[in-house]
């Protein structure tokens, strides 16, 4: 079992963000995650810092936690080709501490650019796209590549880790899930479903199960709710909402009739250990054996104390 922290950059400023990194390696935690995100979810957030910079940076302040993008889409804001350089360059200024996780997207992140925002289906056959692209440069020398979506012409990565890294690939369901055992070597998801896992598995999969844990921690459980609501209430409108949306104003309108009450049904939320580790369970009995802590609450430094001497030789021995 190895357990992680959520950098969540859309609620902190990028300095902040690699102060939390290096915070999160004091208190023991074996991974950090970042999402690679273009926009904020939410009006509250107001943030959202360059990934890549943000990773180079904890690199250079850290020593031991291993870092990971929660997840980059690799298609459509980027190219591949930019990404397998960037995951590269990463994986080498962190001595190999480095995971690229990645999915199919959101459309608060791709439409940026102005292109068409693909249905799932295509969406699907260009991550799968993408992933041959980021391989076949992993592998050395020039490249070239054409497929239905995408296509590389004669590029070259010239620095490469001696290692690769691991890519973890998010999925929702089975088709998703067939191209994480099929293209990917773990699996990445947000909610506790066994059924995703059952999938991967059947199709194959067998690398370590990444998922993030909604958790709120504060001196009181209303208080923790009330974070919670005003950091994360988008994260119970589900992933076919959570794709489809282009804008914070969006969520906005999408999470009006989210209350606290819901998510303190949702978030392990307040002082209490047992909570906590009661939504932990939720996701160690799915199957998922690499816990990504979110903690919504209005105090970080707080959580990094609470995981320290409260969570973790729990958490580890579970």
């Amino acid at each position: 079992m190895k357990i992680g922290y959520k950098l969540f950059a859309e609620a902190y400023e990028p300095k902040e963000i690699v102060r939390q990194a290096r915070e999160a390696e004091r208190a023991g935690f074996d991974f950090v995650e970042v999402s690679d995100h273009y926009h904020p979810w939410l009006y509250s957030h107001g943030h959202s810092g360059f990934v890549w910079s943000m990773l180079a940076a904890a690199a250079s302040r850290t020593e031991t936690i291993h870092l990971a993008t929660g997840v980059t889409c690799p298609f459509m804001r980027y190219h591949p080709a930019i990404v397998a350089q960037a995951a590269a360059t990463t994986a080498l200024l962190s001595d190999g501490r480095f995971t690229l996780g990645v999915g199919s997207g959101e459309r608060l992140n791709e439409h940026v650019t102005g292109a068409p925002w693909p249905s799932v289906t295509v969406r699907h056959t260009m991550l799968r796209e993408a992933l041959e692209i980021i391989r076949l440069l992993w592998s050395g020398g020039y490249q070239s590549y054409e497929g239905k979506y995408l296509s590389l012409d004669d590029a070259r990565v010239f620095d490469l880790p001696g290692e690769r890294p691991q890519i973890i690939v998010a999925a929702s369901g089975g088709r998703s899930a067939e191209i994480a055992a099929s293209h990917g070597d773990g699996l990445f998801a947000t909610e506790p479903a066994s059924d995703v896992i059952g999938a991967y598995a059947q199709a194959g999969g067998t690398g370590p199960r990444y998922c993030e844990v909604p958790l709120a921690y504060a001196k009181d459980e209303a208080a923790a709710a009330a974070s919670a609501h005003r950091l994360m209430r988008f994260g119970l409108t589900g992933w076919k909402v959570q794709a489809e949306l282009p804008n914070p104003i969006n969520f906005e309108a999408a999470t009006a009739s989210i209350t606290e009450e819901d998510m303190h049904a949702a978030f392990g939320c307040g002082p209490d250990p047992v909570r906590h580790l009661e939504v932990v369970r939720r996701f160690t009995d799915a199957g998922f054996d690499h816990l990504t802590l979110m903690n919504a609450g209005p105090d970080v430094d707080g959580f990094f104390d609470f995981y320290a001497t409260e969570l973790s030789g729990r958490l580890v021995g579970s």
